[in-house]
């Protein structure tokens, strides 16, 4: 026969296993993972914000939600001003993807969307912009550094061999050659036309209308809805709204959005991460970037 030392330690273990599956149910859903999905129609929510260099986390989060039969829509939250060129073409075909497999996609832009951050919008169903919104930024931009003068005065002098003409270009230690920088404008703008060709596609403007505004200029969410290159004005709560219109959830949807992990990924790697995403940060690139 059990006493009542029994009979609590079992009501104990049982809250305890009872608040582990819980938990467990509580992370499935917050994630909308492959396996099992979330529990309702909902509109999946993302967030990029800063400079896009690392382009995996927002793939991995759409990749995640594209295979969920519940997510109906996923609304971007855009705050960046751009980044990487290869970084930002990953998300922007991901987007794609994410619409070929049924998902509304909506473009909600906050205080800055521009360079980068309007390429990814473009290949949303719809953009959203609030009126103050800077964005545009169409371009490429690339920036090297050059302490030659500085390293002289200082009496550093450096040896570098290398396999070819080519192979040091943008090093910080000489003066760029004329060869040189004619070597990097033709891939600066092989990259500019292939940002010109997302907007273009994206968007469905003609090639002659988007170069007019594709000289690096920027413009706010009002001037951008007049140009063409955003389709409303509203909050971050107007376009969650719009995406479950679309979706036949309704305003106010129920709604899925992974939490940020940054401070824990931080607090178990330690700070050499941040040190390394730094220096990677500082090293010459050629970027879709609004400034630098």
């Amino acid at each position: 026969m059990m006493n009542r030392r029994d009979i609590l330690l079992g009501a104990a273990l049982l809250f305890v296993v009872a608040g582990l599956v819980f938990m467990a149910l509580v992370v499935l859903v917050s994630v909308g993972g492959e396996g099992f999905g979330t529990l309702e129609k909902s509109v999946a929510l993302i967030n990029i914000q800063g400079a896009i260099y690392d382009p995996m986390p927002v793939v991995e989060q759409l990749e995640r939600y594209l295979r969920d039969d519940n997510i109906t829509a996923i609304v971007l939250r855009l705050n960046t001003p751009g980044g990487g060129i290869s970084a930002t073409q990953e998300i922007y075909e991901t987007v794609y993807k994410a619409r070929d497999a049924g998902k509304m996609v909506v473009a909600s832009m906050g205080t800055v969307a521009a360079s980068g951050g309007y390429y990814i919008a473009a290949a949303c169903d719809t953009i959203m912009a609030t009126p103050g919104t800077i964005t545009g930024s169409i371009g490429v931009i690339a920036s090297f550094s050059e302490i030659s003068e500085l390293l002289e005065k200082i009496g550093v002098k450096t040896n570098t061999r290398i396999s070819g003409k080519y192979k040091d270009t943008g090093t910080i230690t000489r003066e760029m050659r004329d060869d040189e920088k004619a070597l990097l404008d033709e891939v600066i703008m092989d990259s500019y036309e292939q940002f010109l060709e997302a907007v273009c596609e994206g968007r469905d403007l003609d090639e002659d209308y988007v170069r007019e505004y594709a000289d690096g200029r920027v413009f706010t969410g009002r001037m951008a809805l007049d140009y063409g290159f955003v389709d409303a004005l509203g909050t971050y709560q107007d376009a969650i709204d719009l995406a479950g219109d679309m979706t036949g959830l309704g305003i106010d949807p129920p709604i899925v959005q992974e939490k940020d992990d940054l401070f824990w990924e931080m607090l178990m790697e330690g700070t050499s991460k941040a040190v390394t995403r730094g220096i990677e940060r500082t090293i010459p690139r050629i970027s879709y970037m609004w400034l630098q």
